[in-house]
């Protein structure tokens, strides 16, 4: 290898890594990555990635050049992910150089979303509906929901625009959310306003960057990993405070009468749910609009493999049995089509995270219910641990042959 690396090659990895990182690599694909670039293009190099920062190395131990990057984490972007995957290809085959390379980076970094705000808000509006089918809501509770969904979505596109908003969204979300469902269905008793409120703060809710945590934790990677789930928690506990303050705050102003129980929906209507989900994380993790091809059979199969594993081993088995289906069947369509693993399984997993789960802990917590509290945290910890374990056993049925 080679011991001093040029300019041109430890820039294209630096700006490699920090653009992963923005698109929102985890640390153990984004330091595999990374290193594998540097093995195939002759260079010796090593890596740390956290949640804020990129720490790299070039050359041998004793005479190492060293480099840190400072980054901020970021949202899932799936179009960028797989571009900056076909463009790392490239460099290494040959086909650009080192600096073009970089060049191009750039471009792909300063290229606008595909989906404007409105898409958005809407797609926000279908997590939350869809959510709330799946959570066992019916009519009502899932109009209100996609209502409730699409008004956060407004308040999280003006956050962009403002970063003291951004830093207390959770925050204002749950009051926001917990306050309408207080405020339409109050009267009819809590089931029907958790739902409400669950569903609308779906896509909030830190449940795949629990699941990414376990997995982090579960490669090794310990302070990435340790770092992502105190995030998590702490969002956790932000969201579950604004929804009480939000529940506080409406106890006393219903305008619905009471409505009752929550009316089921025929089984049928949970598999349109599971159908349109899709279309929301299309917009939400800004992939192509193709890619709804690959998105909505991995979210068919995710779902329907983790029911049928929960009905014969629990839960928590079945979710595991889900997320090591999924992954098999991502790790092939990385062999076969050339493309990250990542644009199946985030489709898929989506449908699978714990994130309601734990919204329900923090809520007992709040409400001094001590023990449910505890031990919804620790379902939580479960499947986020099933998922992670399924991902990673996964790799061993079949090697994607790719890190990303």
């Amino acid at each position: 290898m080679d011991p001093s690396p040029g300019a041109a090659t430890t820039r294209f990895v630096l700006d490699l890594g920090r653009a992963l990182h923005q698109a929102g690599a985890p640390a153990h694909r984004l330091e595999e990555a990374m290193g594998s670039v540097c093995s195939r293009l002759g260079v010796e190099g090593r890596f740390f990635s956290t949640p804020t920062a990129i720490f790299a190395g070039f050359g041998p131990p004793e005479a190492a050049r060293t480099a840190i990057v400072r980054v901020a984490p970021a949202d899932v972007d799936l179009e960028r992910l797989s571009d900056l995957d076909a463009l790392a290809e490239q460099v290494v085959a040959g086909e650009l150089s080192p600096g073009a390379g970089a060049v191009r980076i750039q471009e792909i970094s300063s290229r606008p979303p595909r989906f404007g705000a409105a898409a958005e808000v809407i797609a926000f509006g279908i997590a939350a509906c869809t959510a709330t089918r799946l959570f066992g809501g019916g009519a009502r509770e899932i109009a209100a929901s996609g209502g409730a969904g699409m008004l956060i979505g407004a308040l999280a596109v003006a956050a962009r625009r403002l970063p003291g908003l951004a830093r207390v969204l959770p925050t204002i979300a749950a009051v926001v959310a917990a306050l309408l469902a207080e405020v339409l269905f109050g009267a009819s008793g809590p089931a029907p306003v958790l739902l409400v409120t669950l569903g609308g703060l779906i896509v909030l809710l830190p449940g795949l960057t629990a699941t990414v945590a376990m997995t982090e934790l579960a490669t090794g990677h310990l302070v990435s990993g340790s770092a992502r789930l105190a995030g998590a928690l702490t969002l956790f506990v932000q969201v579950g405070l604004g929804a009480a303050v939000g529940g506080r705050a409406g106890a006393h102003l219903h305008l619905l009468p009471d409505l009752g129980a929550v009316t089921p929906l025929p089984p049928l209507t949970e598999i349109a749910a599971v159908a349109a989900a899709p279309f929301g994380l299309l917009v939400l993790f800004r992939a192509r609009p193709s890619d709804i091809a690959v998105l909505l059979p991995a979210s068919g199969i995710a779902f329907a493999s983790a029911r049928a594993g929960a009905s014969i081993l629990g839960p928590e088995l079945g979710v595991l049995g889900g997320a090591l289906l999924l992954g098999v069947v991502a790790n092939l369509f990385a062999r076969l089509r050339r493309r990250p693993a990542a644009l199946p399984i985030l489709g898929g997993i989506m449908v699978l995270v714990p994130g309601g789960v734990g919204f329900r802990s923090v809520s007992s917590l709040l409400r001094r219910d001590v023990v449910a509290g505890v031990g919804t945290a620790f379902s939580m910890v479960l499947v986020a641990a099933a998922l992670a374990g399924g991902l990673l056993l996964a790799s061993l049925v079949v090697s994607p042959r790719r890190a990303l």
